[in-house]
């Protein structure tokens, strides 16, 4: 297992250190073939897919993850779309952040250049492949990838595609690579591969990330699992905040930017309780409340503590009321993965303070938690959502992939 990530890191590292030297048009170019092969390839790519469909449908999996695993004609051209549109967008390699001239004549220029070889454990979801393959080919980096044993058919064969639209350009094939071995020895020799890999990226469930977090040597940008709230004030417009968490809730269960929770005034419950549950029951959301929301529901099941902080990736919402908008910071705060919260209100006072102590990556006002998307945030794709502090939060898209070099000119300077 060593030698054969040994192999796989030196040829990353390879890549890496030829990408450095391409410029924007050829990286877009690139790019631009690659996303023409994924739609080209398209037979192959679901054939491969509906191996992974099969299996997973034989193993029970529940149907809102198999749709997150499943392929089709229009998602292969959102995939493709996406990898367009990145090569769309700016380029933020070489862009300066800062340049200076100091007291005794050295030019300082920082300026954005790739992290280098970036290795991403992620879960189920095909789409990863081409999203972050360029993500990271645009900002100069080479990727390792090793997803999950649901997706790997899929992921074999959008990376054949990708590897083989790259040499087409006379770009390094291994700008892509997959780790075809899904075990968890695998996963645990990619955690060890500091040498070679700069930085590593989890995506999935929570229980993937916590491992990796916990037991990667390597450096870890933590994406979060999801347990995503809306927060209805007693300011809320009901027949909005109906619309709203419909399409929170239900559009697409199986993600991480599905609500799973809603926190409402106590003053508005009356009136927005019954509204919002009879939409949500026709629609087949199971509900678990509060003792008010059980005396209004008569179809609820009672909430239990482990039911606040549950991502349940399923039809099912949690429902708590609340006296105040400090309260629902409060209960949100403890219970939330710091993804992306909502706050349903006609007051902007409300809505200042709920996006100013809420702490999350994204914090919207009258709006669907189901944007928090690189797509939807106009980055074409996404590498993941960070849900941490440091380096890149929330949506992370080109600049988060570049790290930061300083160029010094001198005439002769030296340090007295």
């Amino acid at each position: 297992m060593s030698s054969y990530f040994e192999e796989i890191g030196q040829r990353a590292q390879t890549a890496s250190r030829r990408l450095i030297v391409f410029n924007t048009e050829k990286k877009n170019a690139c790019l631009r073939a690659a996303a023409q092969a994924l739609v080209e390839s398209g037979e192959e790519i679901l054939a491969a897919n509906l191996q992974d469909i099969a299996a997973a449908e034989a193993k029970g999996m529940k149907a809102s993850l198999v749709d997150r695993l499943r392929l089709t004609v229009p998602r292969i051209e959102a995939m493709a779309e996406g990898i367009c549109q990145v090569a769309d967008l700016p380029d933020p390699v070489g862009e300066a952040v800062l340049e200076t001239v100091r007291p005794n004549g050295l030019q300082l220029r920082q300026e954005r250049v790739p992290i280098g070889v970036i290795g991403i454990i992620y879960e189920s979801r095909p789409n990863v492949t081409a999203d972050a393959f360029a993500l990271c080919f645009k900002t100069g980096n080479a990727v390792i990838l090793r997803g999950g044993s649901d997706a790997i058919h899929s992921n074999m064969a959008i990376t054949k595609v990708l590897r083989e639209a790259l040499a087409s350009q006379g770009a390094p094939e291994d700008a892509i690579q997959l780790v075809e071995d899904t075990s968890r020895e695998s996963a645990a020799a990619m955690m060890r591969l500091r040498q070679y890999i700069d930085v590593l990226i989890p995506r999935g469930g929570a229980g993937l990330i916590r491992t990796v977090v916990e037991n990667s040597t390597v450096p870890v940008i933590e994406t979060g699992s999801g347990n995503c709230h809306i927060c209805v004030d007693q300011a809320a417009d009901v027949d909005l905040a109906v619309k709203i968490i419909h399409n929170a809730k239900t559009q697409r269960t199986g993600v991480c930017n599905a609500c799973e929770s809603l926190v409402i005034h106590e003053k508005i419950a009356e009136q927005a309780i019954p509204a919002i549950c009879q939409d949500l029951l026709a629609a087949g959301v199971e509900i678990h409340g509060d003792e008010m929301v059980c005396r209004l529901i008569p179809q609820a099941i009672p909430a239990v503590d482990e039911d606040w902080g549950t991502e349940y990736l399923d039809m099912i919402l949690s429902i708590k009321t609340v006296t105040g908008i400090d309260e629902a910071i409060e209960h949100i705060n403890r219970y939330n993965t710091k993804h992306s919260e909502a706050i349903i209100t006609k007051d902007m006072q409300a809505a200042e303070q709920f996006q100013q102590q809420v702490d999350a990556a994204c914090v919207y006002v009258n709006a669907s938690t189901r944007f928090t998307d690189g797509f939807e945030f106009g980055f074409g794709a996404e590498i993941g959502i960070s849900t941490q502090k440091l380096h890149a939060r929330g949506p992370m898209g080109l600049v988060a992939l570049t790290t930061t070099k300083y160029k010094i000119m001198g005439d002769g300077q030296i340090r007295s």
